[in-house]
């Protein structure tokens, strides 16, 4: 009884308009995507949320699960590595929502090679997926958040990084590199768009536990040697990752731009200097 009460107030506040904002997050099926998307949905300030994936049925089983919660939200399937994908997705949701307001660019993948052994095709679909999708996702989503501008409203990307925009990563090199590139973006992004009211932050994240580090969750010795790692002493979760987001994407986060919030338990932090 009072789960159902719970989303009936929720869809009571909806309709009184309390909820107003769009937002988009790419690659959240599952993991830290998901979890920011079922963040936005429990604060009371979205009207609607695109969930995305390549995978169509995992994309809609999450934006099911929010529209429980009294909002809104729609599947769309596209592969943000190719432009044509990045366009419609954008398209589709001002179609469907009529605005957009915040854009999560999430997507990303990685894969263990050593340098010499990657190729040229390695390189150029995890650079596509990390860092051109997130290019091409943003500069449509600002075509029209320059459009809808008033005096209570914002645009706001997030992009979604790595430690490893700052940390090398040995054997990761296409990934690493795609994390140092979305930095200058972002941070380029926000100097560019400040005087539209658009900002663009960075959320970079450090061991999660998620499907993308299921190593950390199946061998002991690979968690060990991360553990040394983090001040901290443990791996986070995805939905501390998305409670950062959330903030940044919120109005409490109005004067925040062209910045990186580590969320890292530390890492970043030359854990070796620490003392025993």
């Amino acid at each position: 009884m009072l789960c159902n009460f719970i989303i009936i107030m929720k869809i009571i506040q909806n309709k009184n308009g309390s909820r107003s904002k769009v937002a988009v997050i790419t690659g959240s099926s599952e993991g830290i995507g998901k979890a920011i998307a079922m963040a936005f949905a429990n604060c009371g300030e979205y009207s609607g949320i695109v969930t995305n994936s390549r995978k169509i049925d995992a994309a809609q089983q999450v934006s099911d699960e929010i529209k429980t919660l009294g909002c809104d939200s729609i599947a769309i399937r596209a592969d943000v590595s190719k432009e044509s994908d990045c366009i419609r997705l954008i398209e589709e949701t001002i179609k469907h929502y009529g605005r957009i307001d915040v854009v999560v660019n999430n997507a990303g993948i990685q894969q263990d090679v050593p340098f010499e052994q990657t190729s040229i095709e390695e390189w150029y679909k995890i650079i596509g997926v990390d860092l051109t999708g997130p290019f091409v996702c943003s500069r449509e989503a600002v075509k029209y958040m320059e459009k809808q501008q008033d005096a209570n409203k914002s645009g706001c990307i997030i992009n979604i990084s790595s430690v490893h925009q700052t940390i090398p990563k040995p054997h990761y090199i296409p990934y690493a590199t795609s994390k140092a590139g979305i930095e200058m973006m972002t941070k380029t992004m926000a100097l560019e768009l400040a005087k539209k009211n658009i900002r663009a932050n960075l959320v970079a994240p450090g061991a999660i536990q998620t499907d993308m580090n299921r190593e950390l969750k199946e061998n002991k010795d690979a968690l060990e040697k991360v553990l040394k790692q983090i001040p901290i002493g443990r791996v986070g979760i995805s939905e501390e990752v998305a409670d950062v987001v959330e903030f940044l994407a919120s109005d409490k986060a109005s004067y925040v731009t062209g910045t990186t919030f580590y969320v890292d338990g530390g890492m970043t932090l030359y854990p070796s200097f620490a003392r025993e």
